[in-house]
């Protein structure tokens, strides 16, 4: 067997099962508090954590979602530089958070794991989405929001930084992805309903 394709038959399940880690549940249950699937938004992101067990355990849980996504990408271009395989790895960590091996493959929405994944292979256009984002949720009060249009504009960034460009497709997928995932969040947005910072409704 190839050496490069042993390194996928290793690379794209490890990341898959290190992104399939529940964050949020175990660091709620660390905390006491709430399971976040029974809560809230019922999301195991680190923003219903936040909610629900405090900002100390949401912020563990961003940081800890956030590692699964770059861990294993940086680990993969520090091994190899098959744009290909890194590609499938974050994919893989990405995936797993949505779709949770040990949860039953029902996950979170994957924004902290997708950042992860991108802060590795271009922290330039990150960091920009990461702008977006800011602003967005600045002037609008939603984080749902604020997270679907720097979701959106990642695969833009991407396309204009030399680093990043290769790129392309996977942060194409992952922002179809988050968008998707958020789909509920859009019918309440759309009915007003959605939570704004600071707990009111728009």
């Amino acid at each position: 067997m190839p050496s490069n394709m042993i390194l996928y038959l290793i690379f794209i399940p490890a990341a898959y099962l290190l992104g399939s880690v529940p964050s949020g549940i175990l660091i709620s249950r660390l905390f006491g508090g709430r399971d976040p699937r029974m809560s809230g938004s019922k999301n195991i992101g680190a923003t219903n954590v936040g909610r629900t067990s405090g900002k100390f355990a949401g912020i563990l849980t961003l940081i800890c979602d956030l590692l699964k996504g770059a861990i294993p990408v940086f680990i993969a271009l520090r091994v190899t530089q098959d744009v290909r395989l890194v590609s499938l790895t974050g994919l893989a960590a990405f995936a797993g958070h949505l779709y949770p091996l040990y949860l039953g493959f029902r996950g979170g929405k994957g924004v902290a794991t997708a950042c992860g994944v991108m802060l590795v292979v271009c922290p330039l256009a990150t960091l920009l989405s990461a702008v977006v984002f800011a602003v967005a949720v600045f002037l609008k009060r939603y984080v749902s929001l604020g997270s679907m249009i720097a979701s959106a504009t990642m695969p833009v960034f991407l396309s204009f930084l030399t680093r990043g460009k290769p790129f392309v497709p996977m942060g194409v997928i992952i922002s179809a992805l988050v968008i998707i995932k958020h789909s509920e969040n859009i019918k309440r947005l759309v009915e007003g309903r959605e939570n704004k910072i600071g707990g009111k409704k728009g």
